[in-house]
């Protein structure tokens, strides 16, 4: 059967370089181009990692909080020459700050997505094989809590069962006896937790972790595949740092707007940061044209 996602059977190495130079291009590129890039490929690569449904419950929490960063800006931030009203305050309504707001919002949605992408892709197995070494302690902690909130929602989905079948869940009895029945849930998952990470850190210990020449198993190899797809990366994230060097992707919010002039050149800067970003797209489109092929074959 075919893999359900092609790039997350990539190399470790070339999932790791891919979310680092997407999120780099993210959180520091202001062009709107860019940051509409960004949130459509974010987008677009967790449906394919989770579908729709997924996607769908993900943004029901994730506009809110867009929202909210979109109304703050111009509610506390004055800046710009184009003045549109003035609020109860005395204050200015400037179209650059509303401006803003907007892009800033658009860049908390597009990090957000990203990271979560990268959560479904980057297992702990994966970090601690490419840190295990160099960072011992420090992969292990981050890899422990990268793991910590599934597993934690799904001791909290046990343990609350286990309550409801003696009466003592939090939907049971008066107000006061269900925030007993929540704290005494929730000293429950505390020390569950607690007593997981003390076994995992005397597990890892017990078996050597982070001691100079210590051996590990690995079933990571770097192909062919591998080599290409890094070489795909390296290509597009050069040429897109260039023009963000050149100046090709320059924008200005204040005190007016301004960008770098729209040209053949800076287009191109345009066009790899989105080759770049929809490199696990493309590989499994690609993928599936090959599987399906194979299978007419047949």
């Amino acid at each position: 059967m075919r893999h359900r996602d092609t790039f997350s059977s990539c190399h470790p190495l070339v999932n790791f370089l891919y979310f680092a130079l997407v999120l780099v291009f993210t959180m520091f590129l202001t062009h709107p181009a860019a940051l509409g890039i960004s949130l459509g490929c974010a987008v677009a690569y967790s449906i394919s990692l989770s579908g729709r449904k997924a996607v769908r419950m993900q943004l029901v929490f994730l506009l809110p909080m867009v929202l909210v960063a979109a109304v703050v800006n111009p509610a506390f931030n004055h800046e710009g020459a184009t003045i549109l009203a003035y609020l109860p305050t005395g204050n200015p309504l400037t179209l650059e700050s509303i401006l803003y707001g907007v892009s800033a919002a658009v860049l908390l949605a597009a990090v957000i997505t990203w990271f979560s992408c990268y959560t479904a892709v980057m297992t702990s197995d994966k970090f601690v094989y490419l840190f295990g070494r160099v960072i011992p302690a420090l992969s292990l902690v981050l890899s422990m809590t990268l793991r910590f909130v599934p597993k934690f929602k799904a001791q909290l989905r046990v343990v609350s069962e286990a309550q409801r079948c003696v009466g003592r869940d939090v939907s049971d009895g008066p107000v006061l006896q269900r925030v007993k029945n929540a704290v005494k849930i929730l000293s429950i998952l505390v020390t569950w937790a607690l007593e997981n990470a003390i076994e995992t850190a005397d597990s890892m210990k017990s078996r050597g972790y982070g001691l100079p020449g210590r051996t590990a198993f690995s079933i990571y190899r770097f192909d062919d595949r591998d080599r290409a797809v890094l070489a795909w990366l390296l290509g597009c994230g050069f040429f897109a740092a260039c023009g963000w060097a050149a100046g090709g992707l320059y924008w200005r919010w204040y005190p007016t707007v301004k960008c770098a002039a729209l040209t053949p050149l800076t287009g191109s800067f345009h066009l790899a940061f989105l080759a770049l970003c929809l490199t696990p797209v493309i590989l499994d489109r690609r993928e599936e044209r090959v599987w399906k092929r194979l299978r007419s074959e047949i």
